[in-house]
């Protein structure tokens, strides 16, 4: 393949690129943009693989490469649970932050790649390096701990040593002195490699003090990364598909992160700096907050299903316990009931409901719930109070009114479901636990709200069978 084909192809391949993110802004259109991405992204290989920079010789390895990679990937796809897909994101942009260190190890051994340039461009070509290999090893090992907190292999709570943030601080002036020095004439590896080390611990450290309640905004800023070093990775390979590409996966997922943060009520620095929410289950409020006081009442299948009859609307709130229990497709099934017999129901979704960014969205469209009637956070909160029924499967700070009346709370202040002001909610959990936030929820004890305690699929599996009988 000639230069000229190679570029018109990364051209084509660029416009896919952008064609797939404005399809993917919208559940419609979702498919077509998954389709425009992987129309593009076999374009890009192919022009590569192909193009003018790749010799014959070099074929063989890049197509067994290709095939073991395939390989895994139809294996994950295949194997890998919707509750599992947060991991399996991080796992995945971890794979890039190594790609991009190797990627820089590898262009500065390379005489070949050093030789023809001199003055001004080899130390643009030595910054390149230096950058790429500190974002790829950032990424990496941040991706890796997202990784085991995400499955379960790391716990939640957040790692806060003393000092943290001089820590880090000074790991950054060691990181610009031995970059300094990396730039001199006659430099060894030697900063090279002391840099990535700090680079590595600098990621683990980063995403360790992160607590459960921000793992959602750290898969974003993750993804932010991977797309980062990725342009970074193509600065130093001289690939323009690459470099665009990047600069599209991180500018997008840095946006994604600052509406993430914005649902939280949280600045970036705020989540960098870490330490919000835990985990694991935590009785009392983390970090200050009144305590809910009340009682609770709770129901079985027979009064929740009761309940839905009676309602003239209603709106279901997905959680991560919906997740877990593989309920979505119950709940399809009771919606599509609910419908037919004339029942308003709609779906609310919090932008961070779930583990990672669309999260729920995901698995109802797996259940083929219609696209119509779900709904963002913002466009249902009004309607709340002209709600009969809010049944909520599974989620917990999404839903906490403590958001808005305790200006104590942790939480305070993020925008939240305002699930209690319609005219009866029910919360479905396996216990009284609180959520990722470590924070009590005042929820369970309002007089209009009813506790549905047990397995999510199980027992609306119940509520579903009493409906059709």
């Amino acid at each position: 393949m000639s230069a000229s084909l190679a570029t018109v192809s990364y051209i084509g391949a660029t416009i896919l690129f952008i064609l797939s993110l404005g399809g993917l802004s919208n559940q419609q259109t979702a498919l077509r943009g998954n389709l425009y991405g992987m129309i593009g992204m076999t374009l890009a290989v192919l022009a590569t693989v192909f193009g003018p920079q790749v010799t014959l010789a070099g074929i063989p390895w890049i197509v067994g490469a290709m095939l073991i990679g395939a390989s895994i990937g139809l294996y994950a796809a295949k194997t890998v649970q919707m509750t599992q897909m947060p991991e399996l994101v991080a796992l995945m942009h971890s794979m890039v932050g190594l790609a991009a260190m190797l990627v820089g190890f590898a262009t500065y051994i390379d005489p070949e790649a050093t030789k023809a340039v001199s003055g001004a461009a080899k130390s643009i070509h030595e910054m390149e390096i230096y950058v790429g290999i500190l974002i790829g090893a950032v990424t990496f090992s941040g991706s890796i701990i997202a990784f085991g907190k995400l499955s379960g292999r790391i716990g939640g709570n957040p790692l806060l040593l003393p000092g943290r943030h001089w820590m880090n601080l000074l790991g950054l002036l060691v990181v610009i002195y031995f970059g300094n020095a990396f730039m001199q004439e006659g430099a060894t590896m030697t900063p090279l490699l002391v840099m990535t080390a700090i680079a590595l611990l600098f990621g683990i450290h980063m995403v360790m003090a992160i607590g459960g309640a921000d793992m959602p905004v750290v898969v974003s800023m993750l993804n932010s990364y991977s797309g980062w070093a990725a342009a970074a990775t193509g600065f130093m390979l001289s690939n323009d598909l690459l470099i665009v590409t990047g600069a599209l996966v991180g500018s997008s997922g840095a946006i994604l992160s600052y509406i993430m943060c914005k649902a939280m009520a949280r600045s970036f620095i705020s989540v960098i700096a870490g330490g919000f929410g835990t985990a694991a289950a935590a009785p009392k409020p983390a970090g200050g907050g009144a305590q809910p006081a009340g009682e609770v009442i709770s129901v079985n299948a027979a009064e929740t299903a009761e309940l839905m009859r009676e309602a003239k609307s209603m709106v279901i709130v997905p959680g991560y316990g919906m997740a877990v229990a593989q309920a979505q497709h119950t709940v399809y099934e009771i919606t599509k009931l609910l419908r037919e017999r004339g029942v308003n129901v709609r779906f609310g979704i919090h932008p961070v409901a779930g583990r990672m960014p669309g999260h729920m969205n995901v698995l109802l469209a797996e259940a083929k719930v219609p696209y119509d009637i779900v709904f963002e956070m913002d466009e249902l909160n009004d309607d709340f109070p002209k709600t009969d029924l809010v049944m909520v499967i599974g989620a917990n700070d999404i839903v906490n009114p403590g958001a808005q009346d305790d200006p104590t709370s942790p939480i305070a202040g993020m925008p939240v479901l305002e699930v209690w002001k319609a005219k009866t909610s029910i919360v479905m959990k396996r216990s009284m636990a609180s959520g990722y936030a470590g924070v009590d929820n005042p929820l369970f004890y309002k007089e209009n709200n009813r506790m549905l305690f047990g397995d999510a699929k199980k027992m609306l599996d119940e509520v579903l069978a009493v409906l059709k009988s």
